[in-house]
């Protein structure tokens, strides 16, 4: 039975209307007023921190929110060079198409339900932070997880400022109600500037915290974690040295390495593997299948033409044309990023790493798909094999993004070996050596390497040249000083009573 919830600025600011599906560590598990506390029964510090990973989860992107499931696909995916809307021309023109071709408004459903689940998130995050400062655990237990609470809300801030640039900056639980849509903190916007001295100052805190990757909890982030998205936030910035030092830190720390075959990454056998930075957990991880909502359904490839075989999904977020000349001959990255559709009479299909058949072109809707969002059907380990939304962990950091990152700051500085960071990244992909690096040649780096993976927009948007890149890709729609940014939700505006300001929409 489902209930209706009337959502105000309490509801979405605490985080306590949220509840993920047969997760039985979730937040709303958790007596938040009265009863049993933190003082009293120390495994519920443990829940807390746990219900703050599920706020990971949301996918519920028509719904009460999403933070990684087609909403966020849409956002960061579809809207870039990088891949079109896929499917057939109507289904989901909107939302979706309107994200696809910059004709999006303030009441694009993807935009609202983005913007509630990162805060839904920010809200059990800091319930979380509240609970633990009395909870009965050691103090290095404390500092522990204050410092993975501290990262997912810098993480989940870090998202909302790149999707809508200045938000509200939301640090403690409202009182009651009244508090909540009352205190101009919770409903008027405030300058990213300040945004990102909150960012960086809850990820220093968790670097300065946290455990080595060697010592932390299975699947937890760790102190690279905190220490590479950290860099992340000032290669943003333009803030080239403590970029460089950083992702110098995570180098020589001993922690991380790239993996031999880059194809093997987005593989179950992948998951956690050496090269893992942040990855969101489903799956086995969290003993069921529990994954999140609509993520590979809706980049699953889709019947089409003649049918008559059990397809993979939905269709959309198909690699483009744009990203299919970018790559060099012979990268082996390329096939490791799409599915290719079999065009040829002979109809052989196009068989999967795990075995798995995609019939030719005539029985397929479109013809290229991501690879990256595949999930083994033939997984014994899976519940539901036949569940075409089946758990997919994400990867949102891997030590490729440090070596990239270290040779734009290096570069931009004029120090370290910025050529000698891009021509590892080159090696793994088949590719010779470059002599010497531009910045251009780091970007292009950043585009195969990371093609799919949920950066490309942010990324050339942060370097100035959206306009020019979506122009190039033959998304003219876009309009230089309003679509770096989304809309400004108007239910949200509405809620605030007018508090909020919207972007250039």
């Amino acid at each position: 039975m489902k209930r209706k919830i009337r959502f105000n600025y309490f509801t979405l600011l605490t985080g306590i209307m949220f509840l993920i599906p047969a997760c039985t560590d979730s937040f709303l598990d958790i007596k938040v007023q009265g009863g049993v506390t933190t003082k009293t029964d120390p495994k519920l510090a443990e829940k807390l921190v746990t219900g703050v990973y599920n706020s990971l989860l949301q996918g519920d992107s028509w719904g009460n929110g999403d933070v990684h499931g087609f909403a966020f696909i849409s956002v960061t995916s579809i809207m870039s060079d990088d891949a079109d809307k896929g499917s057939t021309p109507s289904d989901q023109a909107v939302p979706v198409g309107d994200i696809d071709n910059f004709t999006l408004t303030p009441t694009n459903k993807f935009c609202e339900s983005l913007w509630s689940g990162h805060y839904n998130a920010i809200g059990a995050a800091n319930q979380a932070i509240k609970g633990l400062k009395d909870a009965a655990i050691s103090e290095q237990q404390k500092k522990i997880f204050l410092g993975e609470v501290k990262f997912l809300r810098a993480y989940f801030y870090f998202n909302l400022v790149r999707m809508f640039g200045d938000v509200p900056l939301v640090l403690r639980v409202p009182e009651n109600a009244q508090d909540a849509n009352t205190d101009p903190s919770f409903q008027t916007r405030i300058n990213k500037s300040i945004l990102y001295d909150s960012i960086k100052r809850d990820l220093t805190y968790a670097a300065n915290n946290l455990p080595l990757k060697s010592q932390a909890v299975f699947g937890h982030v760790n102190k690279g974690t905190a220490q590479t998205l950290l860099a992340k936030v000032h290669l943003y910035l333009q803030e080239w040295q403590p970029a460089f030092d950083l992702t110098e830190a995570v180098r020589q720390s001993g922690q991380f390495q790239l993996v031999d075959d880059y194809a093997t990454i987005w593989r179950q056998a992948g998951e956690n593997n050496s090269e893992s930075i942040f990855e969101i957990q489903t799956g086995q991880f969290n003993n069921a299948n529990f994954a999140i909502d609509n993520y590979t359904v809706a980049q699953g490839a889709r019947v089409g033409g003649l049918g008559g075989w059990d397809d993979l999904g939905w269709g959309f977020n198909n690699p483009s044309q744009s990203l299919l000349n970018a790559y060099e001959p012979n990268d082996l990255r390329r096939a490791a990023t799409i599915i290719e559709i079999d065009v040829t009479p002979q109809r052989r299909g196009t068989i999967l790493w795990d075995g798995y058949r995609v019939p030719s072109a005539d029985s397929v809707q479109n013809r290229f798909y991501n690879y990256k969002a595949y999930t083994s059907k033939t997984a014994e380990s899976f519940l539901n094999v036949n569940d075409k939304n089946r758990p997919k962990n994400i990867r949102i950091l891997r030590y490729a993004d440090v070596l990239l990152m270290n040779a734009e700051a290096g570069l931009a500085l004029g120090i370290g070996d910025p050529t000698s960071r891009v021509n590892e990244i080159r090696d793994r992909a088949g590719l010779p050596p470059k002599g010497s690096v531009t910045m251009a040649d780091i970007w292009q780096e950043r585009r195969i390497e990371f093609a799919m993976e949920h950066d490309r927009y942010w990324d050339i948007v942060r370097q100035g040249r959206a306009a020019q890149v979506m122009q190039a890709a033959g998304k003219t729609n876009f309009v230089a000083g309003r679509h770096e940014l989304l809309p400004i939700p108007a239910s949200q505006i509405a809620l605030s009573g007018g508090k909020l300001t919207q972007n250039n929409y």
